[in-house]
């Protein structure tokens, strides 16, 4: 039997879970895309691999979708604005999110944020739909490491992780 839980009730408790702040970045033709995302974590040491949920409606899930390749890039503490900026804030989009912050590009030509606590490269090993989300699961292919702490996000704002 399945109980009937309020979309309000859902997300008022998932807000109580903090997440680890991510940009989602891929690249389809000359064009790039990213997406802020906390529906990030991490799957196998053996062989490593990480998941990200995407919603589907973003161009970013359909350049994964498309060429099977996407980096993560785990924001440090003061991330806050580029974190935003891929959100959408302002009605911003496409390309012009990628006017915030240090981007290069990794060996494959994907978008990786210089400023970033840690970036991985990864590429698609397995998909699947779950509601309004794409499930993707990618091999690291490779890891660039940043300095300073990680951004956080719990109970609607920033946090910077910082140790006891």
């Amino acid at each position: 039997m399945t109980m009937q839980i309020d979309p309000a009730d859902f997300r008022s408790a998932m807000a109580r879970f903090p997440g680890a702040v991510t940009i989602v970045t891929a690249r389809t033709g000359g064009e790039r895309r990213g997406i802020t995302a906390t529906a990030v974590c991490s799957v196998t040491a053996e062989p490593p691999s990480i998941l990200v949920c995407l919603n589907r409606k973003t161009g970013t899930c359909a350049a994964v979708a498309e060429t099977g390749r996407f980096n993560v890039n785990l924001l440090a503490g003061d991330g806050g604005e580029v974190a935003m900026r891929f959100a959408g804030q302002g009605g911003v989009t496409g390309e012009d999110k990628f006017a915030a912050g240090n981007w290069g590009e990794d060996g494959r030509g994907l978008p990786i944020l210089h400023d970033s606590v840690v970036s991985l490269s990864c590429y698609v090993t397995e998909q699947m739909e779950a509601g309004s989300h794409v499930v993707f699961i990618g091999a690291i292919t490779a890891i660039e490491t940043g300095e300073g702490a990680a951004l956080i996000y719990e109970q609607s704002r920033f946090h910077r992780l910082t140790p006891l």
